[in-house]
């Protein structure tokens, strides 16, 4: 009989690929990742890890054992869905979601949820959604909000079950005096764009580059609200989401890119826990909540 905790570790080793990663996701010190699997291989009957310089990896016995791992700990989430569904009580669901939604639509899913009654504790991390989807995988979160842009599908993960949102279009952002009227105009300026190997700034980078040139980009930041002041001040340029300004008014102008493009906005679950019920009451909460937003920009005219 396998430990399921220690098969949990195990399953993080396969996917985080060091000890220190391990403990540090699952709260316990390095020492006791090595015991513990010690103790699996003891139960296993056969060597699991080897020494890899200064690393670990994992045998051949090892990844069979972790694709085993994944999937009873799989059949656990199933389990304990299902006894949910029998018995209703207050579950915690944890949540990543991007700025942009920290800002526009968690307020509102929460206030639908609360009006619905449903015993749900949510617990939000704003995280880049190429983190939130690893550990969407790793199991640190229950449900991910990420993002893709035309041309750039994220890759469709085994295990991962996948729901559109909807669409948010993305324009240039300007000072507010400033009148240039297309993006070859910009290719002199400096930009403002999201860190790089970001999904947002392969894609603006990109746009730059169709026009004619290669962005000079001064500034790299996550924080999209510091985006908008420095592109006020006019110390920038950049690509903006309109879910930005949900609930304000842009302190900006916004100038429309070619064939107005939109990212896509989804959420992904685990596909065996895509129907827990306080999971499920979390997801239909955020997409009414984006489907409120969509309204209200849908009835307001364009800058």
């Amino acid at each position: 009989m396998f430990e399921l905790r220690r098969l949990r570790m195990l399953h993080e080793l396969s996917l985080r690929g060091t000890l220190a990663a391990v403990a540090s996701a699952l709260s316990y010190s390095p020492s006791t990742i090595s015991q513990q699997l010690a103790l699996l291989e003891r139960e296993a009957g056969v060597r699991l890890i080897s020494p890899d310089g200064r690393r670990v990896r994992l045998t051949e016995q090892g990844m069979a054992l972790a694709a085993h791992a994944a999937r009873v700990l799989d059949l656990e989430e199933q389990i304990k869905a299902e006894l949910q569904t029998m018995n209703p009580g207050v579950a915690v669901v944890r949540i990543a979601v991007l700025q942009t939604a920290a800002i526009s639509l968690v307020p509102t899913m929460l206030s639908l949820l609360d009006a619905r009654d449903r015993a749900v504790r949510v617990e939000i991390e704003q995280v880049a959604p190429e983190e939130g989807l690893f550990e969407l995988e790793a199991r640190g979160f229950d449900l991910v909000m990420a993002e893709q842009y035309p041309g750039h599908t994220r890759e469709h993960r085994a295990g991962l079950h996948r729901e559109i949102l909807g669409v948010d279009p993305v324009r240039i952002a300007l000072a507010s005096d400033d009148d240039a009227a297309s993006i070859e105009e910009l290719a002199d300026r400096p930009w403002v764009m999201e860190p790089a190997g970001t999904a947002a700034r392969q894609w603006a980078v990109q746009q730059c580059r169709a026009a004619g040139f290669e962005p000079d980009v001064r500034y790299e930041l996550s924080d999209l609200v510091a985006h908008a002041r420095l592109i006020a001040g006019g110390h920038a340029v950049g690509v903006l989401p309109d879910l930005l300004w949900a609930d304000v008014v842009p302190a900006v102008r916004l100038l429309d890119l070619p064939d107005s493009p939109a990212r896509e906005l989804f959420t992904s679950t685990r596909v065996a826990s895509a129907t827990h019920p306080h999971i499920t009451a979390v997801q239909s909460a955020l997409r009414d909540a984006f489907a409120i937003f969509a309204g209200r920009h849908a009835a307001s005219p364009d800058d």
